[in-house]
């Protein structure tokens, strides 16, 4: 029998991203309190686990809060490594990064992701100002839809790029918000 549940929403203490949504029950709450470390149930597997017992991953759970209601938990954490288990920052990364993210890890075979990524760096460096060069040529002087298309292809090549360097565009992200703030306080 599945005990009763609620939902904790995980947020980096940091930054402020949301890094996953879990579900704990009373004895997963109690061990996080207690230990420090963020403790879940799974619903698929029907027990508990701690975040980060087989990949390393841990959260050390900074403060724990619940909802107005009780019915929903929120988890301030400081992340030891990606929280998603494609090796996203977050779970609720860009669709189009998890699956990049989860194309480096696996490496399936016959991926154009893990081809380019297996040519390294370089390869992927020069697919990214290759597809630059097309979007701007496509701007310049072909329709909407052939800037859409080039753009989605710098775009994805972009990923690649990140995930050949081992990068997460949350970092992107990050320094974007971060010129922006500056901006707006000048």
């Amino acid at each position: 029998m599945q005990p009763e549940l609620r939902a904790a929403i995980v947020q980096d203490a940091a930054s402020g991203r949301v890094l996953m949504l879990a579900w704990m029950d009373d004895e997963a709450e109690r061990l996080t309190r207690e230990t420090g470390e963020a403790w879940f149930w799974s619903r698929s597997r029907q027990e508990l686990w701690r975040k980060g017992a087989t990949s390393g991953n841990t959260l050390a759970v900074e403060e724990l809060r619940d909802d107005c209601d009780g019915d929903v938990l929120l988890l301030r954490v400081r992340p030891n490594g990606p929280a998603c288990h494609t090796g996203s920052v977050s779970c609720f990364a860009p669709w189009l990064w998890r699956t990049v993210a989860e194309r480096a890890k696996e490496r399936p075979a016959g991926s154009y992701v893990a081809g380019l990524l297996d040519e390294g760096v370089a390869a992927c460096a020069r697919k990214v100002g290759e597809e630059g060069v097309e979007a701007a040529v496509a701007a310049l002087g072909e329709s909407d839809e052939r800037v859409i298309e080039e753009v989605a292809d710098l775009w994805f090549h972009s990923y690649v790029l990140l995930a050949a360097r081992g990068l997460d565009p949350s970092a992107v992200e990050d320094e974007l918000r971060d010129r922006h703030s500056e901006r707006t306080r000048r």
